[in-house]
């Protein structure tokens, strides 16, 4: 069968981050069933218009608002396809409406409040409502997710059928669970994009809160993005680049390491899919610390896998964290709790299923 995913980025695109390892996985596990597989997507500086990446065919044509018409455009132009997964992002491609085939939505979160961390009034009212608009429009189109927040939101939003399909990592638990005791400084970590929904900088003012109430702290941030200067900024602002290292973007094999000589994630984001980091972060023996919001609710189950703050403010996240640090016994038992857990989410068991519920939705009789 032939498969097309559209999605804005691509494994290339410098902006590619969890959504699109996401999908670069069930990708790669349809062709190796046998399947072809192309990802249509934006154009970036540098990009080639049309290259193979682990036997997925990637076209890049257009940006956001004229990327939907060039891939109708290029659709026309090729075999029929049995499945298009059209991946929202905030805007669709519309593609119920001109790919004549089998066709299912995807998204990762509503995005809500983050269309305010990205535009100003009236900017950013104008793209929460097309988006709950745009949901209502696709209510008759078959979604999948992995967080049971989004598909609730969906069904708020009217849509009518929405299939949930966890998320996977690539990270292998360790074998064994190495011993970690909760010692002097508490060494936190961030694993993220550096961008504005993402909230950074809350990780930084609560480590500064911390050192305020005596609590020894470092921060390790690993990521790239265009809130870096700002975060540096901050920093530098707050007197604490002593405690605070910038990392940049690192190996999977590096990123790894530095989470298993790490204490806790750190996770401030306004809304996430589900939080793969926080999956790795678990598979390294180290538990989350989050914030209150969809998604990183449920990809850290609070009192058993790590702890979830109360409010969403450096000065509750501080709050979790110095409680944390007092609680030895419990904190061994979440890196346990954790570490099992994370063997539940990689991607040997959850692709299998993943690959079965994408081939049936491409079997359906064409509407």
């Amino acid at each position: 069968m032939r498969f097309l995913m559209l999605n804005w980025r691509d494994p290339k695109n410098p902006k590619a981050g969890g959504a699109e390892r996401v999908t670069q996985a069930y990708l790669e596990a349809l062709i190796e069933r046998g399947h072809e597989a192309c990802w249509f997507a934006h154009e970036f500086d540098g990009g080639e218009r049309e290259e193979t990446i682990n036997g997925i065919r990637i076209i890049r044509e257009g940006g956001a608002a004229s990327s939907w018409r060039k891939a109708k455009a290029w659709f026309r132009s090729q075999e029929r396809f049995d499945l298009v997964i059209d991946q929202h992002h905030g805007i669709p491609w519309y593609a119920p409406w001109w790919c004549r085939t089998n066709c299912v939505a995807y998204i990762h979160e509503v995005l809500g409040p983050i269309w305010n961390a990205f535009y100003q009034w009236p900017l950013s009212s104008v793209g929460r409502f097309q988006e709950r608009w745009t949901h209502w429009f696709y209510r008759n189109t078959q979604f999948f997710t992995a967080s049971s927040c989004t598909r609730e939101k969906l069904v708020e939003h009217g849509v009518k059928q929405v299939q949930i399909i966890p998320y996977g990592v690539h990270t292998k638990a360790l074998p064994d669970l190495p011993n970690k005791p909760l010692t002097s400084p508490v060494r936190l970590i961030v694993v993220s994009r550096l961008a504005p929904n993402k909230r950074i900088d809350h990780a930084v003012r609560a480590l500064r809160e911390l050192l305020d109430r005596g609590v020894k702290a470092q921060l390790t941030i690993i990521g790239g993005g265009e809130e870096e200067g700002p975060l540096r900024e901050r920093v530098a602002d707050l007197n604490i680049g002593s405690e605070v290292e910038f990392a940049g973007v690192l190996s999977e094999k590096e990123k790894d390491a530095r989470l298993r000589d790490s204490h806790f994630l750190l996770h401030t984001s306004q809304r996430e899919g589900w939080g793969l980091n926080v999956i790795e972060a678990n598979a390294m023996g180290a538990p989350a610390i989050v914030y209150p919001v969809e998604g990183l609710i449920e990809s850290t189950l609070h009192e058993k896998t790590g702890l979830v703050s109360r409010e969403q403010t450096p000065g509750s996240l501080a709050d979790a964290i110095q409680s944390a640090i007092q609680r030895e016994e419990d904190y061994q038992r979440w890196r346990v709790a954790a570490w099992e857990r994370a063997k539940e989410y990689h991607w040997d068991n959850v692709l299998p299923q993943a690959s079965d519920w994408l081939e049936a939705m491409a079997r359906r009789p064409i509407p």
